[in-house]
């Protein structure tokens, strides 16, 4: 068996049956496929049972205990040369599989993972969020598929890694937050190699609402943190700039509304000064919106793209300054700052 599928799940059957949908479509079909149910509320084993005969299947239920634990149990029980993790809003196109096999002939590597796009069914709303996660204007375009970068750190929703390296390194950690980056950078500091595979991309569907996308988001900063307090070297400036662009909107709009009130009392200059303040919010949203709009040929999802990118900034940002605060000057543990679970 080349390759073990592990896909933990929790409450979501309706996205179990796509993603399983589109594995009866792979061109290369030398894999097996492990669903584990972690506790969920509304289980997908009937789901899981209309493919039974489909491909080589296994439903594995567990209580619960969160993904990373989850993606363990699995690989525990995977016959695989090679693990492949993915979350459960993910989409496969046909040629996943023979991409990944393809970058392995061509290059063995230990540890791998792929890019993400948007699908053309997604909602605006989903659309408008994977640009967000994916832009030059919000992340760099780390994470749309950027070949030239110093060290790829795969990600869980789209992440491969030799079977017998996994064990090594005991899989996830207990990290409520972050688990995948902490496992991506032990897998580099163990002497192993991670590298993109810029073909053997997914459609992730990532949240379906705002809202959700805020808290996801919101996590991910606190995360970031996290892994400072376990690998301070971990901590680049790339990391802290949604952090200082959510102070630095916060400043510029409380500057903007005093100058204004200011103006409207007689301070002629706070007329102008208000304006100029917002000036490079202004700038970062049409420069969002044009991009946006270009890339998905929709001026909705352009607009859309606004508030997306302000909520992946300011979520991750205020995640940052939250765990910061409670970590780094409050000096508290991981589990005794945030006590809530992974799961909504």
């Amino acid at each position: 068996m080349k390759y073990s599928l592990i896909i933990p799940v929790y409450n979501r059957p309706d996205e179990v049956d796509e993603l399983l949908q589109s594995l009866t479509t792979q061109t290369f079909t030398d894999f097996e496929v492990l669903v584990v149910e972690d506790g969920s509320v509304k289980p997908c084993e009937e789901v899981v049972q209309k493919y039974a005969g489909k491909m080589e299947l296994r439903y594995l239920s567990k209580k619960n205990t969160g993904p990373g634990m989850s993606r363990n149990f699995g690989a525990e029980r995977a016959k695989g040369e090679y693990l492949i993790v993915l979350d459960s809003d993910c989409v496969l196109p046909a040629g996943y599989l023979a991409a990944v096999e393809a970058e392995l002939q061509r290059q063995p590597a230990d540890a791998f993972g792929g890019p993400d796009r948007a699908h053309e069914s997604f909602t605006a709303t989903q659309k408008a969020i994977n640009y967000s996660m994916t832009s030059f204007f919000t992340t760099g375009g780390i994470r749309g598929g950027k070949k030239k970068m110093d060290k790829f750190y795969p990600r869980s929703f789209n992440m491969g890694i030799r079977r017998d390296v996994y064990m090594k390194l005991h899989g996830f950690s207990k990290m409520r937050f972050g688990e995948d980056i902490d496992f991506s950078i032990r897998i580099f500091k163990a002497g192993y190699q991670c590298r993109l595979f810029p073909e053997a991309w997914v459609w992730h569907k990532r949240r379906t609402d705002l809202t959700k996308f805020f808290r996801q988001v919101h996590n991910s900063g606190i995360a970031r943190i996290h892994l400072y307090k376990k690998y301070p070297e971990s901590l680049k400036l790339v990391h802290m700039l949604p952090a200082v662009f959510t102070v630095g909107s916060i400043f510029l709009i409380l500057f903007a509304a005093v100058c204004r009130v200011m103006g409207v009392h007689g301070f002629e200059i706070c007329n102008t000064l208000w304006w100029v303040a917002l000036w490079p919010l202004f700038l970062f949203c049409l420069l969002v919106f044009v991009d946006a709009s270009l890339r998905n040929r929709s001026l909705k999802i352009g607009f859309l793209a606004i508030d997306a990118s302000f909520i992946q900034l300011m979520g991750y940002g205020t995640g940052f300054i939250r765990a910061w605060w409670e970590r780094c000057v409050k000096q508290k543990g991981e589990f005794s700052a945030f006590e809530d679970t992974f799961y909504d």
